[in-house]
């Protein structure tokens, strides 16, 4: 059965597959041809004729729109220039120039791209985070890419290794799905060092679902899902080069690259290299406060366009090699030595896809295809005495088929999906080896009712090897209060296996004693799947006030667990320990923001976060630790008419509950709250005519950093020893300098 389902999958590799979970897709460049060549334009207003749905062209001009049954003539407006009305019979990309007014002298560009945005019209909230929103900060790798976004907590994951984790309704990573484009990217293996995979310099937006999203991209969102889309040879520039460095030794290159082969064939080169050479160690604990480490990123992809239909192949590599621990560590002569504490990770990752899509001509609303993906990920780690090697290969096959039910108001979506992982873990003794495949089926229905009323429906029911048979339903409804008002509900469910050793590898940095109480089934690691039910509500308004543009949302999600597999650290300082859930767990989150361009030019965000995060460790109901009830966030920025940028993120954090060490001599016990904080990031840049920029920033200003993070640093392998127990910055005031030069 598994051979036959293999290879039904692979055979339909030849068949044509959506680009995006949308595929009526027109995408197109605004330009105005002048001596000097052509000139992108910014913020042009594109719309069907009779109709509200309509886009805007970014800073290069480009754009997409989503193609509708009941016009093809495309108008395309911009202040100071002519008006064009096209008549769009091709699939292909088109281009449209505009002409200046012969009225006009001088043309002033008042237009204003806002650099985060939320979807208007579609029933699921989708916070779009432009490039604009990634340059505000340093934003190296996606682990950073939200320092100006209040929606996602970033945290180390301990005080050796470096490594960022992320939050979403105060539920930790792995319980959002993260994908590459809609298809799974950071899963898995590399569940918690992924985030670094992903050079900021290569992203061009990020897509973010808080609950559960859309049964098309399958059924393992819980907390969320963030899209991240990579530069592509149709939109990103022709060459575009970005170098950093940081006063802790951090230095990095980014080099994207695209061409041209000819008239359908395309291709994007996207390059990435870091090294971070020197010790530091600021609180004088004898640990480096730091990894050192090189990294080796590269992706190449290859874009196919023909008359309503794309072809897209794409390969990516991965080489990470680190290095921490204490200061005299070499990892040359000290590896797995019992007098020098030290820490070594490397991995080797390989990633191919390929996706196609066509729409048929003469039913522009009608497509079908197949998306596949494979991953290789290698990773031999030590920490101290502890060895965890692992290997996992995976594959996944997503194919879609879209059409309409009389018109355009009721759209549906129908499709089979198939996941395939195969995963081998050592630590220490302990050997998991297992397999595990799932195929699945989908259909989703959308319903729109006069703009007013959008309702998207979604069932999946798929069969897990070892969990059985499972039925994943979703719902999303918009309802247009007014003009200006949107109420978003969403209700689903989602199911996923949790990986208890790479999601939880901060833990190898402690002496604890890792104990799993599975029952001994064949279940990976002998313990169930996590299910949990997600229940949403969004209401968001946008407003004008003193003749400016603003928008206040408020949020509501409540996830509740039917099973979790449970990280216990609270029931023995010495343990940690995994075990399916016997009681409740939950999350409920609220969050209130408001953006607003306070003066011109000068746009204001403000965040309030209010976290209860409750599970049942033992036979008690508590605060899960490391999470803070209160968070407060501001984010400001004034941009200049002569391309000067200034940027300042205030984050305020309540203090939180952390796991009890009364159990441990005096001297290595710690407090059961941390205390509160506030940590602010700045950054100044300045640009000349779009080509050139230069940025120079400053993180944790107030160079507030986490007293004694690790426990029994004077004994490292003792059992006392914890470098787990993180909450706050590890790392002090941070000085960086880059800059970007890129040719259209």
């Amino acid at each position: 059965m598994r051979k036959l389902i293999l290879v039904l999958f692979l055979s339909l590799s030849f068949l044509w597959l959506p680009a995006q979970i949308s595929l009526k897709i027109l995408k197109g460049r605004v330009l105005e041809e002048t001596a000097e060549g052509k000139i992108p334009l910014h913020g042009a207003n594109i719309y069907w004729q009779g109709t509200t749905k309509g886009s805007s062209s970014n800073a290069n001009g480009f754009f997409e729109i989503e193609r509708i049954e009941e016009s093809n003539v495309l108008i395309v407006s911009y202040t100071g220039y002519q008006s064009d009305t096209s008549f769009v019979d091709t699939e292909n990309d088109i281009e449209i120039f505009l002409s200046s007014s012969l009225s006009l002298q001088e043309v002033e560009v008042v237009t204003r791209v806002k650099t985060t945005n939320i979807g208007y019209m579609n029933p699921i909230k989708i916070e779009k985070i432009g490039e604009g929103e990634l340059h505000k900060a340093a934003c190296c790798n996606l682990s950073e890419s939200f320092e100006t976004n209040p929606s996602v907590d970033v945290s180390f994951t301990d005080a050796v290794t470096g490594t960022r984790q992320i939050q979403m309704l105060g539920l930790a990573g792995p319980y959002t799905q993260i994908t590459r484009e809609n298809m799974p990217d950071i899963r898995g293996l590399s569940a918690i060092y992924g985030f670094t995979y992903t050079p900021g310099p290569w992203v061009e937006a990020i897509n973010l679902i808080k609950g559960t999203g859309s049964v098309v991209n399958g059924f393992e969102s819980i907390a969320g899902q963030i899209d991240v889309n990579l530069w592509k040879p149709a939109t990103m520039d022709k060459l575009y080069l970005n170098l950093f460095g940081n006063q802790e030794g951090r230095i990095e290159a980014n080099l994207n690259l695209k061409s041209s082969v000819s008239k359908k064939w395309s291709t994007g080169l996207l390059l990435h290299a870091k090294t971070n050479q020197i010790r530091y160690d600021k609180n004088n604990d004898g640990f480096m406060d730091m990894p050192l480490g090189t990294n080796f990123i590269g992706l190449n992809r290859w874009e196919y366009a023909i008359d309503g239909g794309h072809i897209e192949i794409g390969v990516k590599g991965t080489w990470v090699d680190q290095t921490g621990g204490q200061m005299n560590f070499d990892a040359k002569k000290d590896l797995h030595s019992t007098s020098i504490w030290g820490m070594k990770n490397k991995t080797k990752r390989l990633e191919m896809w390929t996706k196609a899509g066509k729409v048929f001509l003469d039913k522009p609303y009608q497509s079908f295809g197949l998306q596949l993906s494979g991953t290789y990920h290698n990773q031999e780690s030590s920490f101290g005495v502890k060895q965890y090697d692992a290997t996992q290969k995976s594959f996944y096959a997503n194919y879609i088929f879209q059409s309409i039910i009389s018109n355009s108001n009721h759209k549906y979506k129908i499709g089979a999906s198939f996941m395939y992982d195969d995963y081998i873990e050592r630590l220490d003794a302990l050997i998991v080896d297992r397999t595990e495949w799932v195929p699945g089926l989908f259909a989703e229905y959308t319903y729109n009712w006069n703009d007013r009323l959008n309702v998207v429906a979604g069932l999946r029911g798929d069969y897990h090897n070892s969990y059985g048979f499972f039925m994943t339903p979703r719902a999303h409804l918009r309802y247009l209060l007014n003009e200006d008002l949107v109420l978003r509900l969403s209700a689903g469910r989602g199911q996923r296996t949790a990986q208890i050793l790479s999601e939880n590898i901060g833990m190898f940095s402690s002496s604890r004693e890792l104990i799993i109480n599975g029952d001994g089934s064949d279940k990976p690691y002998g313990l169930d799947a996590e299910v949990a039910w997600n229940y949403g509500m969004n209401l968001t308004w946008d407003f004008e006030l003193d003749y400016r543009d603003g928008t206040l949302s408020f949020d509501f999600y409540r996830t509740q667990f039917q099973n979790q597999i449970v990280v216990d650290i609270d029931s023995d300082v010495r343990k940690i320990m995994f075990y399916n859930l016997q009681g409740e767990s939950f999350s409920n989150s609220f969050q209130a923001q408001v953006d607003y361009e306070v003066l011109k030019r000068f746009d204001m965000r403000i965040a309030y976060r209010w976290y209860d995060v409750k599970t049942t460790y033992g036979d008690d109901l508590m605060q899960k630790p490391f999470v803070a009830y209160h968070r407060a966030f501001i984010n400001l920025a004034y941009n200049t008419r002569n391309a000067w940028k200034f940027d300042a993120t205030l984050n305020w954090q309540d203090e939180k509950r952390l796991p009890s060490t009364m159990d441990n001599p005096v001297k290595y016990q710690r407090l059961d709250h941390s205390p509160s904080f506030f940590l602010l990031n700045a950054q100044i840049s300045k640009s000349w005519k779009e080509r050139f920029d230069v940025y120079l920033g400053v993180e944790n200003i107030f160079d507030y950093t986490q007293k004694d993070p690790i426990v029994a640093t004077d004994q490292p392998f003792s059992e006392f020893f914890d470098a787990s127990m993180i909450w706050g910055p590890v790392f002090g005031r941070n000085i960086y300098f880059g800059i970007r030069y890129n040719i259209k």
